[in-house]
């Protein structure tokens, strides 16, 4: 039903910016929670940052103040603005949707394909 397509991943150096895009298609209901998660090689995925439906935003105490989390609700589509980036931020990135959120978060979501964000030292 829902699809997540990503795109803005590629290789970047220490310092850099990038942004990355995932839109959500064929939703004909409210998506509550959009988010991006990441996964280094070796590492458990972990939450980068998240945000409701109505703008409430949560982020990874890794990213805090250097990255930016933001929907387009009417596009369906979720931004992640990062800046100041650091070796440590290289992972496969995904992007995910949940269409309730609260108590019900990972009950009904899906994800995206991942893009991958390498930095350089």
């Amino acid at each position: 039903q829902v699809q997540l397509v990503e795109s803005g991943g590629g290789l970047v150096q220490s310092g850099g910016s990038l942004r990355l895009s995932c839109t959500a298609s064929r939703v004909i209901f409210g998506l509550n929670v959009m988010g991006w998660y990441r996964q280094a090689p070796g590492k458990q995925r972990e939450l980068v940052a998240e945000i409701t439906r109505g703008g409430v935003t949560n982020y990874g105490d890794s990213v805090k103040g250097r990255f930016t989390i933001s929907r387009d609700n009417a596009k369906n589509t979720v931004y992640l603005q990062m800046n100041s980036l650091k070796s440590e931020d290289t992972a496969v990135y995904y992007c995910n949707a949940d269409a309730l959120g609260g108590s019900m978060r990972g009950r009904l979501e899906v994800w995206g394909q991942g893009t991958l964000v390498t930095v350089s030292s």
